[in-house]
């Protein structure tokens, strides 16, 4: 089921009405990331003062999701001698069928039970699994066949899996948080979806049309699997109800990523459809119209509409994954619609949506950012993000209103464009905008350093080279800041020079190609237009922060760890030592030691984001930590690009990190991303420098996706991350393939047409001599009628006319695992990462440059 944004406080104050000192807490499962971190941190501080008790459980990946409905979530279940309750799910399991992973209901049973159980789902990851958007919901098989389905649903206030303002959630079920997305896109899938589930069991095989199904593209057949190499040998056989025994892979995480309606249908469903048979109606009683069309008619009939409403389905699931609104942005949202937001509320909400830019998660994947151009923290969503930014920036007015006595220093120092770095008072505490340009950690670096380990300015100036290093001192020169100012700390440079450097930055920048640096004047002169700006918040005399260094700082908290820095973490957080366990390949090791060490990661960062004084505090101490990264991206994307060790296979670049100072800092998924993504971007400037760019439609892109792999000496294992699918990215033979097919489409639906004229002119001439010709007349007009549709369908898809590049890294490395032999794990989050075995990644990636990355 899922709530629509409207809708989006309706469940909670159920909760809240519901809720009583015997009630079970309320258990969060959090992905381990800046803006799910953010969004539990208002859902906490609602749950608090609501006096309603909680349990947050951090979820490193799938392995660590099934583990947790298997210790934590099942006993919950009435079936299970618990109480029910609501299990709120930020980050966690919006591509999978959270049903079959979490293992609340038996296959075999004719009702769908949770057992009490309501999970709530804000998940800024696509595709969505529709199983849980227009499924989920408990109870549906129940024995009513005389009881028409939607008519039940309707009555428990869910029409066609969308909840309404009737809905109760006394029954249970998943419940997907609606971002706008699905009321808004997803209504051809709402409709294939439900008619697939409406729809009796049918035989393709029998189909008497001659046409033939792909078992493998059949959206209702056996759901994917994900394998293991510790599980790749076991083999299980599962014995259909009305079939043979069948071979199935055993899975790691032990869940799909595509489900169909097929496997949730019930024999009360069935049954009460089936005697709903389409059957012609006729206003006179003539013998012709009166004529029942055949079985074998209405039978064809039948597979052809189930073959076009898989095919729906299948193309949503094939386009790639994409990012949509921050999940932290629409749980602010539920504070808003409730009445609680602040401050503090709102700055978890800023941090979390500044922090997509970071880690490279755009509206078409995780890859560069087709809006990276623009200035200031333009970047993530393109306009959809800028309206949300905006929306922030209109809260951030409304909860701080200027002190009448200070407004006129404050406007003219925002016209200026002087990034602010000191309170206005020793209380403040108050969030303001800010001009920030693209350098990192300015406060709290030297502008040389913060300009250097920028990815925008570093990729942009070639720093890797010695050229790219005069041609950085040349700026500064011109806009007269010698090297002795540019190396002190930048709260200690001269206040002239920071009053008028975004001036000068705005006149010399674009010289060298820089026109994002700094976001544009306001329009009109006046600060009230601040497209492009950042947030910044004071504690006091303590701290100044921006909303990009908090997610920075958070991050590389998250990503690198105490022990992989030393002397530059709290010597209080101890790293755990590391055991023997650890080197195990059982499917069960790797995933309990990598929540084991990251345990500890989470916690520390959660600390560091809290409401109270010591926030400040525990950031500032993480800073060298964020600079131990940073410097290390630097070091190593450097080395990869001065040695030409990147390498272009067919569909994409491949790089490898297997030696090195900081080999095992980028063991870590989110570290290894953030150094793919630097690379990525230097590809792309010098791929357009070059001219070797290619332009689809208005839009130019250049570059190709890249595939990069960090070697992880202890689990003897390669971690693969596959960046893609921003503008700027291209896959030149998955280009190639799709026109090639759109010429074989066409061909064939000439040569169909060809055909059909002369099945229709031959039927003329013999109609009088068939006996079937009135079924033969209604399939032939069905045909014609569908094929039209589907036409239609295809150009009014509203996602076809975006023209956007998704990475499909998670769908090509599914397809390897399935028809090679390399030992994969793919247990995170984002499915374009992946392990692989050390000795297997060769194999791996030559297979996979047979496949197509972007969509």
């Amino acid at each position: 089921m899922y709530l629509p944004r409207q809708l989006i406080s309706h469940l909670y104050l159920q909760l809240l009405r519901s809720h009583h000192p015997l009630s079970p807490p309320v258990l969060i499962l959090v992905a381990l990331e800046p803006d799910a971190l953010c969004a539990c941190r208002i859902l906490t501080a609602l749950l608090k003062r609501d006096y309603i008790p909680h349990k947050i459980q951090p979820v490193a990946g799938y392995g660590d999701l099934a583990r947790a409905g298997e210790e934590l979530v099942r006993p919950m279940q009435t079936t299970n001698g618990g109480s029910g309750g609501v299990v709120v799910c930020l980050g966690v399991g919006g591509l999978v069928d959270l049903g079959e992973i979490l293992k609340l209901n038996n296959p075999e049973d004719e009702v769908e039970d949770m057992g009490g159980i309501e999970i709530w789902v804000f998940d800024a990851r696509r595709p969505w699994n529709l199983a849980n958007v227009f499924g989920g919901q408990a109870g549906i098989g129940q024995a009513m066949a005389e009881i028409d389905v939607n008519a039940r649903r309707r009555g428990r206030g869910v029409d066609k899996g969308c909840i309404t303002p009737a809905y109760t959630s006394k029954h249970g079920g998943i419940v997907v948080f609606d971002d706008g997305d699905i009321e808004e896109e997803l209504r051809n899938e709402r409709e294939a979806y439900h008619a697939l589930l409406e729809m009796p069991e049918v035989d393709d095989d029998d189909a008497s049309d001659g046409g033939s199904t792909d078992d493998d593209n059949d959206m209702a057949s056996a759901s994917k699997k994900r394998k293991s190499w510790s599980g790749r040998e076991d083999e299980v056989e599962s014995e259909d109800e009305d079939g043979p025994p069948r071979q199935r892979k055993r899975s790691n995480s032990g869940s799909s990523l595509v489900s169909s309606p097929s496997h949730r249908r019930r024999t009360a469903i069935n049954s009460s459809n089936s005697s709903r048979s389409p059957t012609p109606t006729s206003e006179s009683p003539s013998p012709e119209e009166a004529k029942q069309p055949s079985a074998r008619s209405l039978k064809r009939r039948l597979i052809r509409l189930k073959r076009k409403h898989e095919t729906v389905l299948q193309k949503y699931y094939a386009a790639g994954t994409s990012y949509s609104e921050p999940i932290s942005s629409l749980v602010y949202s539920l504070a808003s619609e409730l009445g609680r937001e602040d401050n503090d509320l709102l700055w978890f909400a800023i941090i979390g949506a500044s922090s997509l830019e970071l880690s490279g998660r755009t509206m078409t994947g995780v890859g560069i950012s087709n809006t990276s151009e623009s200035g200031g923290s333009a970047g993530w969503g393109g306009q959809r993000g800028e309206h949300i930014r905006q929306i922030l920036r209109d809260e951030v007015h409304r909860l701080n209103p200027p002190d009448p006595l200070e407004r006129d220093r404050d406007i003219r120092g925002e016209i200026n464009g002087v990034i602010p770095t000191t309170a206005r008072s020793p209380t403040d505490t108050s969030i303001r905008l800010s001009p920030e340009p693209r350098f990192l950690l300015v406060r709290h670096w030297s502008l040389y350093d913060s300009m250097l380990h920028s990815p925008y300015l570093a990729t942009r100036l070639h720093v890797w080279t010695e050229n790219g290093r005069k041609r950085l001192h040349k700026l500064l020169a011109k806009m007269g800041v010698s090297l002795t100012q540019c190396h002190q700390n930048y709260t200690h440079m001269d206040m002239e020079l920071k009053r008028v450097l975004r001036g000068r930055l705005l006149k010399y920048a674009p010289m060298y190609g820089l026109d994002g640096l700094v976001p544009p004047e306001p329009s009109g002169g006046h600060a009230s237009s601040r497209e492009g700006w950042g947030f910044v918040r004071c504690w006091g005399w303590k701290a100044c922060l921006s909303a990009t260094d908090v997610g920075v700082i958070v991050g590389a908290m998250l990503e690198v760890g105490p022990h992989e820095a030393s002397g530059a973490w709290d010597t209080k957080r101890l790293p755990r030592p590391r055991s023997s366990n650890d080197d195990a390949e059982g499917s069960g090791a790797p995933g309990e030691s990598d929540l084991a060490s990251l345990l500890p990661r989470f916690w520390s960062a959660y600390d560091a984001l809290s409401l109270t004084s010591e926030s400040p505090t525990l950031l500032m101490e993480a800073l060298p930590l964020a600079q131990h990264l940073h410097r290390a991206i630097l070091r190593t994307g450097t080395s990869l690009l001065s040695k030409h060790q990147i390498r272009h296979l067919r569909a994409f670049r491949i790089a490898v990190v297997k030696d090195g100072p900081d080999v095992k800092l980028f063991t870590n998924p989110g570290a290894l991303t953030k150094l793919a993504l630097w690379i990525a971007e230097a590809i792309k400037v010098q791929e357009r420098e070059k001219g070797d760019s290619v332009k689809i439609g208005r839009k130019r892109a250049a570059g190709t996706p890249l595939v990069l792999a960090g070697l992880d000496e202890d689990r003897d294992l390669y971690v693969v991350v596959g960046t893609g699918g921003g503008g700027g990215v291209i896959d030149i033979a998955a280009m190639s393939k799709r026109q090639e097919e759109r010429r074989q489409k066409k061909d064939a639906k000439e040569k169909k047409q060809k055909e059909k004229e002369e099945r229709r002119a031959q039927r003329a001439a013999e109609r009088a001599e068939q006996f079937d010709s009135g079924d033969d007349a209604e399939d032939e007009e069905s045909e014609e009628s569908e094929s039209s549709s589907e036409s239609e369908s295809e150009d009014e898809d509203p996602r076809g006319k975006k023209h956007l590049l998704r990475n499909r890294f998670g769908i090509a490395f599914q397809e390897v695992v399935q028809e090679t032999n390399a030992r994969v794990r793919i247990d995170s989050f984002d499915h374009c990462v992946v392990e692989v075995q050390k000795d297997d990644l060769g194999g791996f990636l030559e297979a996979l440059s047979f496949r197509s990355v972007v969509g």
